[in-house]
């Protein structure tokens, strides 16, 4: 009988501890999730939001992308803690870069979902990740960005514009209520990507508290569009997450 998908509901995958390396020495540990019985049709690469203020991996629509979306949407989900941040995972090497030496993290992120023949993969940034997906993430390999809060604070003009040349798919979900930047100024700001589109969520705050289940939507519509709508439901096994964890 289906049972209510819940904010601990952890839907059925193959997860896998996985490690990346970067170029300038530093080990970074992360997750893969997969469909658990059938191969993945796209791929998320998540980028947590600032850890000097809380941000890692485990970041709770981060997390729940990755335990809902491989099941839900085909979808695999590829997060990791940056330089010097830490979670339930563990740490990852080095220490805090202030958006400058993560440029090595976001390459190794994507360079591993290269290497494990992850299809169509697309970048998925949180407050903090989405200043490191508009400076570090067009890359020739990634189809396009999704952009949850984006606070435009590390990124530069020149970033927005290698974006704009791409010619690559850039979507901004930005809280009516954001704390950095809110819809109207989002708009002026993303005219520089000519194929960005700029999503106000009424309502909304920049942590996301009680609308994840709407920016997993928004997310699937873009990435795997025959999945979209979500289900609220899910008639099958469900584990659910100790939240004393997080």
């Amino acid at each position: 009988m289906p049972q209510p998908i819940r904010a601990q509901s952890i839907l059925p995958a193959r997860r896998e501890e996985i490690e990346l390396h970067t170029a300038d020495g530093l080990t970074l540990v992360g997750e893969l999730a997969l469909p658990a019985d059938r191969p993945p049709v796209a791929t998320l690469v998540c980028l947590h939001p600032l850890p000097t203020h809380g941000g890692m991996m485990d970041s709770h629509v981060l997390r729940k992308a990755a335990w809902r979306l491989p099941a839900l949407a085909d979808l695999a989900g590829l997060r990791f803690n940056t330089r010097g941040t830490s979670s339930g995972r563990g740490p990852g090497g080095g220490s805090f870069g202030a958006a400058v030496g993560e440029r090595h993290d976001v390459v190794a992120a994507i360079e591993y979902a290269e290497f494990a023949d992850l299809p169509g993969i697309w970048l998925l940034g949180w407050s903090f990740g989405t200043d490191l997906a508009l400076r570090y993430g067009c890359e020739p390999d990634v189809v396009g960005a999704i952009l949850l809060s984006p606070p435009l604070r590390f990124s530069t003009v020149d970033d927005l514009a290698t974006w704009d040349r791409s010619g690559k798919p850039v979507t901004a979900l930005v809280p009516e209520f954001d704390d950095y930047l809110r819809p109207v100024e989002a708009r002026q700001r993303f005219a520089a990507i000519g194929r960005a589109e700029v999503v106000g969520v009424a309502g909304a705050r920049h942590l996301w508290v009680g609308d994840a289940e709407t920016v997993l939507d928004e997310i699937v519509r873009r990435v795997n569009p025959s999945a979209y709508p979500l289900p609220a439901e899910w008639d099958g096994p469900i584990r659910r997450s100790d939240s004393s964890a997080y």
